[in-house]
Order: structure tokens, then C-alpha cells, then sequence
């Protein structure tokens, strides 16, 4: 991947994930596609939040709304035209609820409190919480979509690749190392990392290599997880990398 630093994906390699499943059942959804969409739509349903909310709603709107949205999503057919070429479940997602709050606003119709069982676990007053540590600026709410969806997906990255150090009795380094990954050790001295952690600079520079590549491996499977193609992963990093910097 020239553009992004990226290794390129393998042939093959990511041939199905949960999206690119979710696309293939088509006008035929069955038990994995439907299990596959639940698990995306459980990962990425912050970013939803937001969008709606920065439409305008008031929080308990925004929740019902959110709620409302995923219950069209996971039980009506919304695959009927979807295709490889717009295989990107980000976009689609986002395109979706343009779509659903078009109607809404139409038929002013939302889940109440205390009905229908959520087609998906949402936390109001964490997600609220969230949105109101937003930045006020002129995001619009696409561009709030994409970078909350960014953020999630680093998060996700971040905590699968500390699990991994937890699991191999590494977590004090990875916890000391994580902030040259997020950008938090900026101008920290290799130096002053070893000492704390009693070892060479050398191996903390070596450590930290080996992070970064962990690191990037973790995020090019996250993201092949929600495209239907390989090819789109390196625009889809991208993408989302200059979200994350607006």
C-alpha cells in the first residue's frame, strides 16, 4: 500500500468478513448475514448517535432515533441493491440515516421508552456523555460520523493489541509504549522509556517498531472487516485517518 505505508493485504486473505458477508446474502439474509450485521452495528452505533444528535435532536430524540434506525437496519431488507461497488459498510451506514431521518421527519415517528426489545445495547446517558464532550465547532454531521467511526475503530485497534500484550504478560510495556502510537510520547526520549522499564534503548526503539507494525496489522483487519473488497482498505485508511485530523 504506497500511499498509506500499509502492507498490502494477501490475495485472498480477507475473502469473508463480516461485511463483505452481510453484502453476499443479497436479497437472501440468513442467520450469519444477520448475526454479522448485529455485530457491526453493536462495534460503530456511537457514531450514529452523533450524527443524529448533530442533526439537532435532544438526547432522549437522539436515543429513540438511534434505536428506531438499527431496528429498520437489522430487520428490514436494506440489501436488495447493495453491491461490491458501494461495499464500504461506513457509507452505507451513513447514507442509510440520511435516508431513515428523511422519512422521519415525514412521519415524526419514533420507538418509546419501555416498548419493542432494542435491536441493539445503548447506553443513553454514556453516549450522551460522550456527545456532549464533542467539539463545538462547524462539523457537519457526515463529517462527525466519519471521524467518531475513525475513533472507534482506533479504540478498537488500541485495546485488541493491549489484550494481546496483557496476554502475554507484556502489558507495563505496552502501557508505556502505547503513547508513541497515539501520539501522546511525542518528544519523549527512547531514553528516559528505558530506564523506567529497565531496559536498553535499543530493544525500547526495537519494542516500539514491533508495535507499530502490530499496530497496523490490527487496523488493516479492523477495516477489512466493514469493506466487501480489499481493494478498498488502503482508501478507506485514508479516509479515515484525515477524519481524525479535522
Amino acid at each position: 500500500m504506497p500511499d498509506s505505508g500499509f502492507p498490502a493485504p494477501r490475495a485472498g486473505r480477507f475473502a469473508t468478513t463480516r461485511w463483505s458477508l452481510v453484502i453476499a446474502a443479497g436479497q437472501k439474509a440468513n442467520a450469519r448475514s444477520a448475526e454479522a450485521l448485529a455485530s457491526l452495528c453493536e462495534m460503530y452505533w456511537y457514531p450514529v448517535y452523533a450524527f443524529i444528535r448533530r442533526q439537532g435532536c435532544h438526547a432522549d430524540e437522539g436515543a429513540d432515533l438511534t434505536q428506531e434506525f438499527f431496528a429498520r437496519v437489522l430487520e428490514k431488507n436494506y440489501f436488495h441493491d447493495a453491491d461490491p461497488a458501494r461495499g464500504r459498510f461506513r457509507a452505507f451506514l451513513c447514507a442509510s440515516i440520511r435516508h431513515f431521518l428523511s422519512n422521519e421527519r415525514d412521519r415524526a415517528r419514533t420507538l418509546k421508552r419501555g416498548g419493542a426489545q432494542p435491536p441493539i445495547s445503548l447506553d443513553v446517558e454514556t453516549a450522551e456523555g460522550r456527545y456532549q464532550l464533542e467539539p463545538r465547532d462547524d462539523l457537519t454531521p457526515e463529517k462527525l460520523f466519519d471521524r467518531r467511526w475513525a475513533l472507534v475503530l482506533l479504540e478498537r485497534v488500541l485495546a485488541r493489541l493491549r489484550d494481546e500484550h496483557v496476554s502475554a504478560g507484556k502489558a507495563e510495556l505496552f502501557d508505556r509504549l502505547k503513547g508513541f502510537l497515539t501520539g501522546d510520547s511525542e518528544g519523549v526520549p527512547y531514553v528516559d522509556v528505558a530506564k523506567a522499564l529497565r531496559m536498553t534503548e535499543g530493544a525500547i526503539k526495537v519494542a516500539v517498531h514491533r508495535l507499530r507494525r502490530q499496530f497496523r496489522q490490527l487496523l488493516i483487519q479492523e477495516i477489512a472487516e466493514t469493506v466487501s473488497d480489499p481493494a478498498d482498505i488502503d482508501a478507506e485508511i485514508e479516509h479515515l485517518l484525515k477524519a481524525v485530523s479535522v
